[in-house]
């Protein structure tokens, strides 16, 4: 197991990258966003994890986050568990196109690896980096929230549904974070 991103101070805030295996586009589909969304507020309400940005592109997940009880750690293991085993049910019962081609990678790779039974849809790594200045808090706040941009999904950051740039820009969104009070360059 990877230890150079571990989550060793788990009360800290961290920048965290969530990723799909193969970099496999399963967040193209809005309900399989809304899954998501739907995890992040549940271990917000039950779980203690505090949000203060968010993206979630096509193949992997940017969090600004802390634990409120100190476990970080386990609340991110507890909610990639979930919602890979919601996204993999969704896949199996729903319309999607690509059904048989991502259960077969996401199979393959679960077979390849002792700790999981089926299927593996995420990566195990969580690219944890621990935010511990202003400047460093506002560079991956900033970067997290131009990624549709650099993407060529929006023309800017508030445009994105499925970002906390919304929050910041002071429109609703669709998740409930704590803003940070940073100056925000967002472009």
């Amino acid at each position: 197991m990877s230890t150079g991103y571990q989550i060793k101070d788990q009360e800290a805030l961290h920048y965290l990258t969530l990723q799909v295996v193969d970099w496999i586009d399963i967040f193209t589909r809005k309900a399989y966003r809304d899954l998501v969304l739907e995890s992040i507020s549940y271990c917000r309400q039950n779980k203690g994890l505090q949000v203060f940005g968010y993206v979630i592109m096509s193949n992997h997940i940017h969090l600004i986050c802390n634990s409120q009880d100190g476990k970080l750690s386990d609340t991110i293991r507890d909610l990639k568990k979930f919602t890979s085993r919601k996204l993999i049910e969704a896949i199996q019962t729903g319309n999607e196109s690509r059904k048989e081609w991502m259960l077969d990678r996401f199979g393959f790779t679960g077979r390849k690896n002792s700790r999981n039974q089926d299927f593996q849809l995420r990566t195990h790594e969580n690219h944890a980096i621990v935010l511990y200045s202003n400047p460093f808090i506002h560079e991956k706040l900033t970067y997290l929230h131009n990624n549709p941009v650099r993407a060529g999904i929006v023309e800017h950051p508030e445009e994105y549904l499925y970002s906390s740039a919304r929050n910041y820009a002071d429109m609703p969104g669709l998740l409930e974070i704590i803003r940070l009070s940073l100056p925000l360059l967002t472009r």
